[in-house]
């Protein structure tokens, strides 16, 4: 008689407060910026890391709302909830963002709060926090879960970026709730997908028409030539 047997993978023990205090010890004595991780009493600790933004469709961002000041960050006010009017724009590429964020800061948070800093009104579903490492000369992504903790990862791997790095990316359209987001949002969607689509065609157009002229060329010459 076969019998299955369902066999549940150990789960690694969090590590002590002894054992985070060494690591940040450890990670501390490589950091040359002067951006030190710091513990603190109740076993929890703070540091920085370095987003990138790698995002290559446009944002919605509110219409004529002036940029975050230092006291509006203070005050917590949401410029973006002021209008309802609605613009989209690419952000620079590849810009980078860096955060002050906590042990406990999951990467959920950390997507939620870059929208919040560059006034972005997207749904987050539609963002996704992946790793970016190098090894033997390739570079290798991999989607963070929502539930993970970034800091943690970043004090594993210790200060160097080129070891490890955050990077800002749309999310896999195939894990994309679309439900989840609303009539104007999916109409922007689409005005977004046409303009792409219609850029499209007229790069293919600009293609083989140069194609075209430099064939025309070609034979035009050949039939100047004697034989």
């Amino acid at each position: 008689q076969n019998a299955t047997q369902t066999v549940e993978e150990e789960k690694p023990e969090p590590p002590t407060v002894q054992e985070i205090k060494q690591k940040i010890e450890k990670y501390n004595a490589k950091v040359t910026n002067c951006l030190l991780m710091k513990l603190n009493d109740d076993g929890t600790y703070t540091g920085f890391i370095k987003v990138h933004l790698k995002l290559c469709r446009p944002v919605t961002v509110p219409a004529g709302i002036r940029p975050q000041s230092i006291y509006d960050a203070l005050k917590e006010v949401n410029l973006a909830e002021m209008t309802d009017k609605r613009t989209s724009f690419y952000l620079p590429l590849d810009a980078i963002k860096q955060l002050h964020i906590s042990s406990t800061t999951t990467v959920s948070e950390v997507i939620q709060g870059l929208l919040k800093k560059f006034m972005v009104v997207d749904n987050p579903q539609k963002f996704a926090l992946f790793k970016e490492m190098r090894k033997d000369g390739q570079v290798l992504f991999q989607k963070l879960p929502l539930t993970e903790y970034p800091l943690y990862l970043r004090l594993l791997a210790g200060p160097d970026t080129d070891v490890l790095s955050f990077v800002l990316k749309e999310n896999e359209t195939g894990e994309v709730e679309w439900d989840a987001f609303s009539i104007p949002e999916l109409q922007n969607f689409l005005m977004i997908l046409d303009k792409e689509e219609k850029d499209k065609i007229q790069q293919v157009h600009r293609k083989y028409e140069r194609f075209k002229q430099r064939l025309q060329q070609t034979l035009k010459e050949a039939r100047g030539k004697p034989g």
